[in-house]
């Protein structure tokens, strides 16, 4: 492990890419490399929930691809927010993030922190294909729609929202087809993406096979 490490510290710059669907553990994951490989972070999913939420305290339309366009300028994310993980931003998230429109306004934001000269981790559903397909190493996080509807109800139970599976699994399902389906950068794994299944792991066996599989691909 130790050699791995140290080939992977001398490169000039290490980026990772990590996609999956909703609720896959993504973003865990890629938060604790970021932290592991001392590597600057970007949820790219808060890009598309601060439009959201600018959209919605505007009383905008996110049916209409103009407005939604409109609420990418003056772009902040405040990440004590509460509103910013709430559920009805999310859902406009999810519906908003098909427009072309949108997500070439936010191209560049992502692409330039990628670009950073020591390298970056970023995650989301398009960093491998579209924002950075030159990553070093690409994941691709997944598990079974059962298993991430849990995951995400009791997040919604944590912060006091009441959640039914039911719904929960509906809204999940509908999510992973509209991330999949649209017509600009839909969600799939890179050709040269390690997929990543988490269904029968917890946090920290899911981060501690991911570490294990950049260590590997690095080493060969």
């Amino acid at each position: 492990m130790a050699e791995n490490s140290a080939s992977l510290a001398s490169r000039k710059a290490l980026l990772i890419a990590v996609d999956g669907p909703a609720a896959s553990g993504k973003g865990t994951i890629a938060r604790a490399l970021a932290r592991h490989y001392g590597l600057p972070h970007m949820d790219t999913g808060l890009l598309y929930r601060a439009v959201a939420l600018n959209l919605w305290r505007w009383g905008g339309d996110p049916g209409n691809e103009f407005e939604a366009l409109r609420a990418c300028h003056e772009l902040g994310i405040d990440h004590d927010d509460p509103e910013l993980r709430s559920e009805p931003v999310s859902q406009i998230a999810s519906a908003i993030s098909a427009y072309p429109a949108v997500r070439a306004a936010l191209l560049e934001r992502q692409q330039d922190f990628a670009g950073q000269p020591g390298g970056a981790v970023l995650d989301g559903r398009d960093i491998g294909t579209v924002i950075a397909p030159e990553a070093n190493v690409k994941l691709f996080v997944t598990a079974t729609p059962e298993v991430r509807a849990r995951r995400r109800m009791g997040e919604l139970m944590a912060r006091g929202m009441p959640a039914h599976l039911e719904d929960v699994l509906a809204d999940i399902r509908a999510r992973d087809a509209r991330d999949s389906q649209r017509d600009v950068a839909p969600l799939r794994a890179a050709d040269d993406a390690i997929l990543l299944d988490t269904t029968e792991l917890d946090i920290d066996g899911a981060i501690a096979e991911a570490i294990r599989l950049i260590e590997e691909r690095a080493a060969g």
